[in-house]
């Protein structure tokens, strides 16, 4: 197997302009996990074609902060003049709070989601194969821009090379059936202000060198625990052989949520552990992980659920059986995996 993945940049200091290895293909997702500064007017995330001052911009993601009017503005700068603004209210960026952006590249348009909930389509105007580099400016820190590709995989017992388009799912291309009515917006007060977490806890990234991969068996704690609005995107490559891997939240007495895909079962199984007793499994929704495959999994904290999605796109939701949420505080992750980066 071929493959190569762009490292993340961590921490960049802002404003930031940064090259996309390759450009964009359709099904390349690029992840921006960050926090609104206090205080914000606006800030704004582009992809666009080079890194000079007149560069032309694809995709321009805009938040905005009018007095008490939130809102995202997208647009497509061309030859020097903007086009028509297309906006979006209830902005899913509250001052002051952190934000998961995946930017998911389909073949007619820009799939934006936030905290695992669907913003928007932008239609493509210029040609997304002319987009090489991604900038950040504003009243925004960032913890991390990742990056996962097309890619090439070669067939065993055989040397023919397949061209998988990662993250291209033609039988969930109706965005209504990935994401239901119900995925709104949280109000401002629903997203508590947070730190910024380094990337890997303990080993912050050193100027000039690439950071460390986390090791798996992984363990970490969840500073406070748990609360609705608290994300967590874990990135890694599939093992080629994988069995099995999972994801636990856990706390003192138990796992609040057990997050166990299964190869040899191809499903996802949830389920709950509570006073050393297992509780019924949910297994619905097929398996959306593939041997051999990096993948990206957003797992978002809201107030009755937790929203999962992976590779942009929205899986099963699993509702909460233990509470109080902020009990919740340990991360594992173990199994057939390697980890890029967990963002916390």
């Amino acid at each position: 197997m071929a493959f190569h993945q762009q490292s993340p940049f961590h921490n960049p200091r802002i404003p930031f302009t940064g090259s996309i290895h390759g450009g964009l293909q359709d099904g390349k997702i690029i992840t921006v996990t960050g926090r609104v500064l206090p205080g914000a007017d606006r800030f704004h995330v582009n992809l666009q074609s080079g890194s000079k001052a007149n560069a032309d911009i694809a995709l321009h993601i805009n938040p905005r902060y009018d007095s008490f009017l939130h809102y995202v503005v997208t647009n497509t700068l061309q030859y020097g003049s903007w086009g028509s603004e297309e906006r979006k209210l209830n902005s899913p960026f509250p001052v002051g709070s952190s934000f998961t952006l995946v930017i998911t590249v389909r073949h007619d348009a820009y799939q934006l989601t936030v905290n695992g909930c669907h913003l928007m389509d932008y239609r493509h105007r210029i040609p997304f194969s002319m987009v090489d580099t991604i900038s950040v400016a504003g009243k925004v820190e960032v913890f991390s821009i990742a990056f996962q590709s097309s890619f090439m995989i070669q067939t065993p017992n055989s040397s023919t090379n397949i061209r998988v388009k990662h993250g291209f799912r033609p039988h969930l291309n109706k965005l209504s059936s990935r994401f239901p009515p119900q995925c709104s917006f949280p109000t401002q007060s629903a997203f508590p202000p947070q730190p910024g977490f380094p990337a890997y806890p303990g080993f912050p990234p050193q100027p000039g060198f690439p950071p460390a991969m986390p090791a798996v068996p992984y363990k970490s704690i969840l500073s406070g625990g748990l609360h609705p609005g608290r994300t967590i995107t874990i990135q890694g490559i599939i093992s080629p052989n994988a069995t099995r891997f999972h994801v636990n939240l856990s706390f003192h007495s138990g796992i609040a949520l057990h997050y166990n895909p299964r190869f040899s079962e191809n499903t996802v199984v949830r389920n709950t552990k509570l006073r050393e007793q297992w509780g019924s499994e949910e297994r619905s929704g097929g398996m959306p992980f593939h041997r051999g495959q990096p993948f990206t999994l957003t797992i978002c904290c809201e107030a009755h659920m937790f929203r999962i999605v992976v590779n942009g796109n929205q899986t099963p939701i699993y509702k909460h059986r233990h509470t109080p949420l902020q009990q919740i505080d340990i991360l594992e992750i173990d199994g057939d995996l390697s980890l890029t980066s967990v963002l916390l």
